[in-house]
This record gives C-alpha cells, structure tokens and sequence, in this order.
C-alpha cells in the first residue's frame, strides 16, 4: 500500500474490513500529518481530534465484532467549513458567522456517517465563498502544497489543500462557478461538480434555493475519480428539503463505457485565451481518449450569453442576498469579499421583469447547450486559463480576474451540466494542470466512468512536492 496519506479510500477501506489496518491507526495518521502541516497550509478552520478518536475507536469495536460495515468506514474525510456538522463552528469564512455553531448533521454529513466515515474537521474558505482564492479576515489564507507561494483556489481551496498534501483523504466542496473544479485543478485532485439535485445542498451556506439553485451545488473531491466516486454514491440521493432533489436511476458501467460513444473537444470564442501547457493538457487527454471513443472538436454556440447570464446571477442578484447580513458591519468584512460586492452592486437595483426575463434566457440557453451535445454526450475542456496564480493575484477585476479566467467552468453553472477535474499534466513551474470532463445533466455517472477512464490512461499522478 501506498503511504498512508495518498492510499486510495477502497484500499484502505478494505484492509480495514479485513483487520490488516484500524480505523484508529489511520485517524491518529492523519491527525498527526495535519498537526505537521497545518502551519504552512492552514488548510483547516477546525480539527475534531478528540470527535475523530472517539469515531475511530467506534469503527474499530465494530470490525472486530463482525458487523457489516459501509463502503467509507474508517476513512478520513474533511468537510468544507459552510457545510453543517453538529457541534463545530461553521463560519464561512466570515467574522459575521464566527459564533455559528452548527446544530444537525448536514443531510451529506449524515449520509457518510451513516457509511462510516469518520470526520476530522472543516476547511479553509474565502469570506462567504465568493472568491477564487481561499483568503479571509477570520482565519487567513491557505497555500497550495504544491508551492506554498501559491494559492489553492477557492472557494474551495482549504478542501483541495488538505486532501492534495493527505491531511485526509477525501472530502466534501461546493461550487456555483468552479468552486470544487478550480482548487481540484490548482492542487492536483480531482473534483466533481455534480448536476444540481443528484447531492442535497441541505446544510450548505449560503443555501441554495429559488432562481439560485441552479448554480451552487455540493460535490466529492478526492485525489482519485474512482475516490471521488465513491464518496459521490454515498452523498447522491434525494432530499424532500432540496427543492431540484429528484430521484434519479442512475446509470451503471460497471461493465464499461461504449466505445462509440462521441467526445468533443471543447471550442467557442466565449471562453477566452489558456496558456499552451494549459492546451498541451487538453490535446494529451484526448489522444488518451481517442484509443477508446470518438474524438473530435465541437463548437459549441450559446457560451457567451449564458456566462453573461452566470455573472448577472453571482453578481449583481447574489450581492443583493448579502446587503441585509452586512449592512453597518462592512468594516468587518474581509478586502477580497468588499471587492467582490463594490464590482457586483449595481446602482440601480434590476426589476421583476428583468429578473423573470433572465431566468427565461437561462432555461432557453440551457436547451439549447443540451440539443447540440444530443449526440456527443461527453465534452472535454480546460478547467480555467492557467495554473495556481500567487497569492493575492486572484481579484475580480477585468482580464486578469476571475470573470475572464475562469470561464471555461462558469457556464457549467449557469446551465446545470456535470464537469470533473481530472489532473493532467503540469507547468513549467511543476504547477499541476487538470482538465474537465463535461456532461450533459444527470449524466454524472457516465462523467465519471471517462474521467475515469482518462485517469488511468494517464498513470500514476504523484504526491505535491512542496510539502
């Protein structure tokens, strides 16, 4: 077995069923490897040794009298800190939440109870989730462990630091503009932004319900594909709480994916310009797919407006949901979210009519999108511009900020497709470069069995160097 901090969950799962490993031994790891590298990361907002011990020693009474155990059982798993768990503190990033205390489980959280996960503490975010890179007022910034001099995304980026450097084995993002995918890509995991509804959002800050549910979702990140499957078949199901929650028969390929299925490659004017490491990743994925499916380029019309459409709902429509929990404590806020709301505000607020005329171009956009992949069910794409940028680079300013660089994952949100992060290459910096995987909605099974596929046509992608 690998070292214990990069094995992947089925193995360790398994010589945890068969007594070859114990839950505790694994937990006291990983506690142990987040005590050494909590200092260069700060990948994490809190730590649960205490709760982790107990659920390991739980986890051990219980393989050894012979019980039926869940498919996570003894796994290391970390959560990102605006998802609930009973008894932690939960801050999103912001001073404004520094006293919430979460009271119940996510229904997430539950679930991989309930399977056996034993949970280790909560992530690293940008205040309210609404920047590229994980920095704040409350608990700063997290680094990449790929090169400490570099951000690990956001707003997931304590998650994708914590899992790429085996401070726990896998985990739990979200992402309502490539919030999972982006870090995944930063920090040379793998992530899964999931079609909105195949995972509850129950429990995620701030929730996402209404003409917003569309674009924030909930998702599986792991240094794997077949990890973040297995954390994904656990979490996906429906919830009577989550309004797009429906139960979906999921797909099967366990014998493996039809070889004639189409794969295009991802072209249109809308999504801007990408380094050449970033397209030399890009080409190499897919003469890995071409040995197993039929490659091509696809232009793809209808990108420009429903990434217009993606930034009128973050922005402008978002930043208003925050004005009543910030008025008069605006000095409290962190620099990067006063950015995010002096670019998003608009001054003169949008009518009924405009708003009810934006969600209709979204639905007709969507249908749109979703005819022309009717016979080319898998896209294959850039996950944004470049690697990891330097900490304090990310703004949300014109050409350089994230509007512009990370295009290639906002229209997934706006339309409500499946897309993963599959590690492919890296820079002339050794920054590791992922791409995505793309699927039509509620296709993420068959999302997962190409990325997956792709993953071990690559080989074996190796541990950060800078930790």
């Amino acid at each position: 077995m690998d070292s214990i901090y990069f094995a992947r969950i089925a193995e360790v799962a398994e010589k945890i069923r068969n007594r070859e490993i114990s839950p505790c031994e694994i937990i006291d790891a990983h506690l142990e490897r987040i005590r050494k590298l909590q200092p260069k990361l700060n990948a994490f907002v809190h730590v649960d040794a205490e709760g982790a011990r107990r659920q390991a020693r739980a986890a051990e009474a219980s393989v050894l009298r012979g019980d039926t155990v869940g498919a996570l059982h003894g796994v290391a798993i970390s959560i990102k800190s605006c998802i609930d768990v009973a008894g932690w503190p939960c801050p999103a990033g912001s001073r404004l939440r520094v006293d919430y205390v979460a009271g119940d489980d996510a229904v997430l959280v539950a679930r991989l109870r309930a399977t056996g996960a034993i949970l280790i503490g909560n992530t690293n975010v940008p205040e309210f989730l609404m920047a590229y890179e994980t920095d704040n007022a409350l608990c700063g910034k997290t680094s990449n462990p790929w090169e400490l001099s570099r951000s690990a995304g956001g707003s997931s980026g304590g998650e994708a630091a914590a899992i790429a450097s085996g401070c726990s084995m896998g985990g739990v993002g979200s992402d309502g503009g490539g919030s999972v995918r982006v870090p995944a890509h930063f920090c040379g995991i793998s992530g899964l932004k999931p079609t909105p509804g195949r995972i509850p959002s129950t429990g995620h800050f701030p929730r996402g319900a209404g003409a917003f549910a569309w674009l924030g979702v909930v998702g599986p990140m792991a240094r794997t594909v077949a990890d973040v499957r297995a954390i994904f078949d656990v979490m996906k199901g429906p919830d009577a709480d989550d309004g797009l929650s429906a139960a979906i028969e999921a797909r099967s390929f366990s014998e493996g994916v039809p070889r004639g299925i189409r794969v295009g490659i991802l072209e249109s004017n809308a999504l801007g310009n990408v380094t050449a490491e970033t397209s030399e990743a890009v080409a190499r994925a897919a003469a890995l797919l071409a040995e197993h499916f039929v490659v091509e380029p696809l232009q793809l019309k209808g990108l420009e407006l429903a990434i217009e459409l993606w930034w009128f709902f973050f922005g402008p429509m978002v930043a208003r949901l925050f004005e009543p929990m910030v008025e008069g404590r605006e000095a409290e806020l962190s620099p990067m979210f006063r950015e995010y709301l002096s670019v998003a505000s608009l001054k003169i607020a949008p009518t009924v009519d405009e708003f009810m005329a934006a969600c209709v171009k979204r639905d007709i956009v969507r249908a749109k999108i979703i005819k022309q992949m009717r016979d080319v069910p898998i896209l294959l794409s850039p996950v944004c511009a470049a690697p990891a940028f330097r900490h304090g680079e990310g703004n949300w300013q014109p050409v350089c900020g994230y509007r512009d660089t990370m295009r290639h994952a906002q229209w997934l949100n706006l339309a409500g497709f499946p897309g993963v992060t599959v590690p492919m290459g890296f820079s002339g910096e050794a920054l590791p470069i992922g791409v995505q995987v793309i699927g039509r909605p509620n296709e993420d099974e068959l999302v997962l069995a190409v990325a997956e596929i792709l993953e071990t046509a690559r080989g074996k992608f190796n541990a950060p160097r800078g930790v």
